[in-house]
This record gives structure tokens, sequence and C-alpha cells, in this order.
């Protein structure tokens, strides 16, 4: 009994980091769209997947190769696993988007990915027969709201005019994939911790990519590799890739993947204050009244009551 007290503190102590990790992390995958769009012209996107899945295993096997080793049974026993999670969340995920920006508007992929917890909620109860209480039911519905708010630009009828093309059915693709590589990450447990099971992955979506870099080599030719080339990889490598996708599996190894794919609602916001800072894009009032209804909806969503209510 007294070894079950520290277990628990600990336990809400990693719930509390990943409330706070939930605010943090849309900044870091945002990044990624922002190069997406900034890279279209001179880096062929499965190129450019590669060299940032491969840069995050570079970068991280380091520190966990010894764990990996140790680990090596695990990894012969559910290799499977880990390719398909690396074709999910590298491959489809990875170099979808980057396919899809570059003949897409920002306002429908922030629209299409705002769905994505909502494909996530229907996989989870689909698949493993999770539900959200009305209480989070709740706040999931004030945080669309709020996305809804400010890819519509606080204009109802901008959703008349939306036209979708090639890009957007890829990043529907895309969107669809992440939805399943975090519902699967959540209900294939590993042994290993999140940085050396983030290694794992991102090899073998560097593995799964293999046929389709050749065929983009052979059709598009290489990448130059300039100053603003390697300083593009060297970001997505470092804060998209390393720091995204490790404080992502954490918040999914807390929370679970349906609150976790709640933190997607915050993408627009963070867009909105990227531009502000990188383009000098001003605030408008549905940003604020956006921000107003995304915010709160995603404590209601995450936030645990202390007290218990007894339900009926």
């Amino acid at each position: 009994m007294a070894s079950s007290t520290p277990l628990g503190l600990a336990e809400s102590r990693d719930q509390r980091i990943a409330q706070v990790l939930l605010f943090v992390t849309p900044a870091l995958f945002t990044a990624n769209m922002v190069l997406a769009r900034a890279t279209a012209d001179f880096i062929p996107p499965v190129a450019l997947a590669e060299l940032r899945w491969l840069g995050v295993v570079l970068v991280l096997l380091p520190f966990c190769g010894r764990e990996l080793w140790r680990g090596r049974a695990s990894l012969r026993r559910d290799w499977a696993r880990y390719a398909l999670l690396g074709l999910l969340g590298m491959g489809i995920c990875g170099a979808g988007v980057y396919y899809g920006a570059a003949s897409t508007t920002a306002t429908n992929i922030g629209l299409i990915y705002a769905a994505s917890p909502v494909i996530i909620l229907l996989l989870s109860r689909a698949m493993f027969g999770e539900r959200l209480s009305r209480r989070q039911g709740l706040g999931a519905g004030l945080a669309l709201t709020g996305v809804l708010v400010i890819v519509l630009r606080g204009d109802p009828a901008a959703l008349l005019a939306l036209s979708f093309s090639t890009g957007d059915l890829v990043i529907l693709v895309a969107a669809i994939s992440w939805a399943l590589y975090t519902v699967l990450l959540k209900r294939w447990p590993a042994p290993l911790g999140v940085s050396a099971r983030l290694t794992a992955i991102a090899l073998a979506g560097v593995i799964v990519l293999l046929p389709l870099l050749g065929w983009e080599l052979a059709t598009r030719g290489p990448p130059v590799f300039d100053l603003r080339t390697v300083a593009a990889v060297l970001t997505l490598v470092l804060v998209p890739g390393v720091a995204a996708y490790a404080t992502y599996g954490y918040i999914t190894q807390h929370l679970g993947p349906s609150r976790t794919g709640l933190l997607l609602y915050m993408s627009p916001v963070y867009t909105a204050v990227m531009a502000w800072l990188l383009l000098g894009e001003a605030f408008a009032l549905y940003h604020w009244l956006g921000a107003a209804l995304v915010l709160p909806g995603l404590f209601f969503a995450t936030h645990k009551p202390s007290f218990k209510v007894i339900e009926r």
C-alpha cells in the first residue's frame, strides 16, 4: 500500500506535465506547415520527409542506442507494428503534407486538420470502444467551434466558397493517417522509452519511404543542398521532428489518443501567431474570438476534475 502512493503521485505529475505540453506541442507542429509551404519550390516532398526523419534518427540514436540494443528482441518481434507506424506517421502523413501543401491553401489545410481529433475519436470508438465523457465532449465542441471561427475568418458564408483540390485530398489522407497513427501508438504498448520508440518508428519510416524516394529522384532529381536547404532540414529535424513527436508521444502515453488529438485544434491559433511574428500579419477579431473558444475547450476536454461525479 505504501508503494502505491509515490506511484500515484508520479502518475499525477506526468499527467500535469502532459497537460502543459498539450499547449506547447501545437507550436512545434505548426513550424512543419510553415516550412512545408516555404520549401515547396526547392525541396521535393519525399526527399524532405526522408531527410527530416533520417536526421531525427541520427540525432536521437546516440542517446537511446543502448536502449534499442537491449530491446532488440521486442523490435524483431514487433517489426510489423513499427513499420506500419512509420508508414502512417512519417510516410503518408510526413511526405503527404509536403506534397499537399504545394497545391492548397492554408485555410483549407487548417480546416481539414481540424477534423483529425474527430477522426481520432471515431477510430478509438470503432476500434477499441473508447468514449469521451460529456464534459470532454463539450470541450471538444468548444474547441472545434473556435477552429471554425478562425479558419472561416469569422464569416460562416466562407464555408460555401471553399473549393477542394488534389492537394486538399492528399491533406485529408494525411490527416486520417495521423489519426490512425495516434490511436495505434497508444494501443500498441512498447517496452521502450519515448525517445527510443520514436527513433525506432522514424527509422522504420525512413526505410518505408525508400522506394518512393527512388521514384522521386528518378523523375524530379535530387534537391540542391545549399544553405537554405540545410537550414530548413535542420529546423524540421529539431523542432517538428524530435521535439514535436517526442512530446506528442509523451502526451499520448499519459492522456490517451482521444484527448491528445485535441491539441490539433490549437494549430490555427499558433499559425496566426507565427504569421504575425514572421510575416507581420495583424491579429483580427476572429483570431481572438477563436482563441477564446479553443483554449477553454481544450481545458475542459483534457483536464480531469479533482472531485468525482457519481453518475446514475
